[in-house]
């Protein structure tokens, strides 16, 4: 199938040169004179680099072959993280370099989102918000109650996030995968 100018939206999964790409921003420009033009902002799924191309009204792109399915994580061996898919059973494996950041919101047994292109996977999706406890942080200064004071803390999964400094060792908080940033603390 072939996606026509009209259909370019934020979000959209393209082929490339046989590559796909994630249609992360588009504009659409109306000169006074000639066509509308249509302003793409494209992420190579595979690379991960950016690229910007301009299309004309009436241009097709090739929509990519990819599925996204709902899969549960296992468990990290070094370097490789083990997924399986929520159906079929099957495993999935990826590497470090393909996670990037995400290892610190990943808890064993947690639902995610992943992405296969020709049938290999090329990107998980954490959940949006995750629950991580804090197993490790500074205890906070008494009387420091001055606004946006923040101080790192250490949980479960090793990833390090700032937080107020009322978060205390065994506190459970929400963190936002898509910003990184402390959402909330949990109540038990």
């Amino acid at each position: 199938m072939a996606y026509k100018t009209n259909d370019f939206r934020k979000g959209l999964k393209v082929q490339i040169d046989g590559e796909p790409y994630l249609m992360t921003e588009m504009n659409f420009v109306k000169p006074g004179k000639g066509n509308a033009l249509y302003k793409c902002k494209l992420k190579n799924l595979l690379r991960g680099t950016t690229l910007q191309r301009t299309y004309k009204g009436g241009d097709t792109l090739d929509e990519a072959d990819v599925l996204e399915i709902s899969v549960q994580f296992l468990y990290r061996q070094g370097e490789t993280f083990v997924f399986m898919n929520s159906e079929s059973f099957e495993q999935y494996e990826l590497t470090s370099e393909q996670i990037g950041d995400d290892w610190k919101y990943l808890k064993d047994g947690m639902n995610c989102s992943m992405t296969l292109f020709n049938g290999n996977p090329i990107i998980m999706t954490p959940p949006n918000h995750v629950e991580l406890k804090v197993e490790y942080c500074e205890p906070g200064a008494k009387g420091d109650t001055s606004t946006n004071v923040t101080k790192p803390v250490k949980v479960e999964t090793g990833g390090e996030f700032p937080t107020p400094i009322f978060v205390n060792m065994g506190d459970v908080i929400r963190i936002d995968t898509r910003t990184g940033e402390y959402v909330e603390r949990v109540k038990s």
